[in-house]
């Protein structure tokens, strides 16, 4: 059993319009001489797959009937309407595969019923984890160079450090007694945490 999902970025008056009904004709063309009987079709028209799950309903049902076995195919016309970047796809074919669901893309040629299709799946999760990896680097290079120059404004990155001056304040104050954490925190304008690391710290 087979089901099949379309998505058309603009919408149509007609159920699925024009395009959705070339895609459906395609998909069920295919279908057939794969020989499997299609039991529902998805279609989310006017609709972008830029779009996470959420805003696209019909993907959302799919997913939900997924999880019931309802199906043991999905079938696709192209991979961009399941979903605009590699991680999202590669999380969405690796549900599938918990599931033992299998997944055709018309116009890629996948078809993880095949074993080049499983080896293609299994390449697209490596690429995805470099793609991950790549974006953590990035991230952690900015924060390094973000730290190093300051922000735009010439401030520096993060909370600014308390003055020497400041934090001998505080200790002294709290050491004669008679005023507590919050109303240091108060008098000297920083954080209640700050006060309590610098008196802990004291200790």
């Amino acid at each position: 059993m087979a089901e099949y999902y379309i998505e058309t970025g603009k919408p149509s008056s007609a159920p699925l319009g024009a395009m959705g009904d070339r895609l459906c004709k395609g998909l069920t063309e295919a279908a057939a001489r794969m020989g499997h009987e299609v039991v529902e079709v998805y279609a989310d028209n006017g609709i972008s797959g830029s779009k996470g799950r959420n805003g696209r309903p019909a993907f959302d049902r799919l997913h939900r009937d997924a999880a019931r076995r309802k199906f043991d195919v999905v079938m696709a016309w192209s991979v961009d309407r399941l979903g605009r970047s590699l991680q999202d796809l590669v999380g969405f074919l690796s549900e599938l595969h918990a599931l033992k669901i299998e997944l055709y893309l018309h116009q890629q040629g996948l078809d993880t019923t095949t074993p080049a299709g499983k080896a293609m799946f299994q390449m697209m999760g490596v690429f995805a984890e470099f793609e991950r990896a790549m974006i953590v680097d990035r991230v952690k290079s900015g924060l390094r160079l973000a730290k190093l120059r300051g922000t735009k404004s010439g401030k520096p990155i993060g909370r600014p450090r308390v003055p020497e001056h400041t934090r001998e304040a505080i200790q002294a104050a709290y050491q004669a007694g008679g005023i507590g954490m919050r109303a240091l925190a108060k008098r000297y304008r920083v954080s209640l945490g700050t006060v309590q690391t610098l008196l802990n710290r004291d200790h």
